[in-house]
């Protein structure tokens, strides 16, 4: 959705946000069709990802990849399951107390880095086979938010997640 001009009341609102989300989770891909190695800070890359992960190199709009960690139960039901590993559905940042529908074409920053929201972060066919038949269903519409990092530093577990 198209941000409202901020000095409209829909722009106001679009900007607040209730509290300040948090990093539950970091997660690398090392490489390709690997597993997703859990890690408590990363070194964020300008124009990059990453370091350490296989989008590290300039991966542009989807320089990370972050997962709301209030719709990994949702999911977890969805594809019949009871809980979900966060390194299942292969996203970087598991990020909870912040929805992250609002941040899409927005600014944010974790820590000390700032990232801008690029896009949705939808579900790949890998889902089918990580999460059973009707998986990539079962993540439609909650596979998390894309983003660009533009100014680099380290995130870590426990990071506050706040919109600029």
């Amino acid at each position: 959705m198209k941000q409202p001009p901020a000095e409209s009341e829909l722009g106001r609102l679009f900007a607040q946000f209730p509290r300040a989300g948090r990093v539950d989770w970091i997660g690398l891909r090392p490489a390709r069709d690997v597993p997703m190695r859990e890690v408590e800070s990363a070194d964020a890359q300008v124009g990059g990802g990453l370091q350490g992960d296989r989008y590290a190199g300039g991966s542009g709009k989807r320089g990370i990849t972050l997962i709301q960690a209030e719709h990994l139960p949702a999911i977890a039901a969805l594809s019949g399951h009871d809980d979900i590993a966060p390194a299942t559905l292969r996203r970087n940042l598991v990020v909870s107390g912040i929805p992250l529908a609002a941040l899409r074409g927005r600014r944010f920053r974790i820590g000390d880095v700032l990232l801008e929201g690029t896009d949705a972060c939808d579900p790949c066919s890998r889902m089918e086979a990580a999460l059973g038949p009707g998986g990539y269903n079962a993540m439609r519409g909650m596979g998390g938010l894309c983003a660009r990092i533009l100014e680099g530093g380290t995130l870590r577990r426990g990071d506050a997640v706040l919109g600029e």
